[in-house]
């Protein structure tokens, strides 16, 4: 799939619409290990995103490739239990495929979340970061989710990226932090290809040029949904240590650790969210 057509986004709407009456007005991404808040959906209508014509497929533990449509802190919700990465094999365009299809569904916000290594030494495993801006490290050298064609149905040929995270969203998470007494930090994030975690170097570099957190998704999935006019709010669950000077090693086994401290304050912020929206 080099990039979306607006069949193939229409094709996966009418499979979802044949599964579930559900108009949801909130969509949410759940990155790694962080899957369980999907759980606590009421009234949901659960099904496998490889019933979806031309999904990315999910192949990574921790994501458990499911799509949950209902109802939570009284808003309709469409939550993606796990994601596809590029480092897997997909396109970007499919990257992109899930928040068209939210779209022409008519959702309005895009919560999206991920496990993230620190690259600000003062973060700590288990911090939930804000995520303030992002670098697009992967879309400067030209793999972006918006080559081709522009679907001029959803935005312009040329976004704006200036605010691409809400700023009443992220007013509203600060002030529900808070009140829970949950410590949430703030900074930048970057997406990287992977799937090697980064070199000392590599760190180095990256918190020279202003990054706080490092990943391998996210940034697509914000790109396509600013594109379309959705409010984004994003959120990084820290899952390791910035290993600045090379002396510790970096596991997936680590993140999946992490997102069990991680998931209960993820739950607490976005329920809070959910009630205000």
């Amino acid at each position: 799939m080099a990039f979306l057509t607006l069949e193939d986004i229409d094709t996966a709407v009418q499979v979802i619409q044949e599964k579930t009456p559900i108009k949801p007005r909130i969509g949410m991404i759940l990155g790694s290990g962080l899957g369980p808040l999907a759980d606590s959906v009421e009234s949901a209508v659960k099904f496998s995103s490889q019933d979806i014509p031309g999904w990315p497929a999910s192949t990574v533990e921790g994501h458990a490739g499911l799509l949950v449509c209902g109802e939570l802190e009284g808003q309709s919700v469409f939550v993606l239990q796990g994601r596809a990465h590029y480092y897997e094999g997909v396109s970007m365009a499919q990257i992109g495929l899930p928040v068209r299809v939210m779209q022409r569904m008519g959702v309005e916000i895009l919560i999206v979340t991920n496990a993230a290594g620190a690259v600000n030494p003062d973060f700590i495993p288990g911090d939930l970061m804000l995520i303030t801006d992002h670098i697009n490290l992967i879309g400067m050298a030209g793999l972006t989710p918006l080559r081709g064609p522009n679907l001029a149905e959803y935005g312009p040929r040329f976004p704006d990226m200036s605010q691409v995270y809400d700023r009443d969203l992220s007013a509203l998470a600060r002030e529900i932090a808070t009140e829970a007494e949950i410590p949430l930090r703030e900074g930048v994030y970057i997406c990287l290809g992977g799937p090697a975690f980064e070199t000392p170097a590599d760190l180095r570099f990256l918190r020279g040029i202003g990054v706080d957190a490092v990943g391998m998704s996210t940034v697509a999935e914000a790109i396509v949904a600013r594109h379309g006019g959705m409010r984004v709010l994003g959120v990084s669950g820290i899952s390791n240590k910035a290993n600045l000077d090379g002396e510790t090693i970096t596991t997936h086994e680590e993140v999946l650790e992490a997102g069990k401290v991680i998931t209960p304050r993820l739950s607490v912020l976005i329920r809070g969210v959910l009630r205000q929206l």
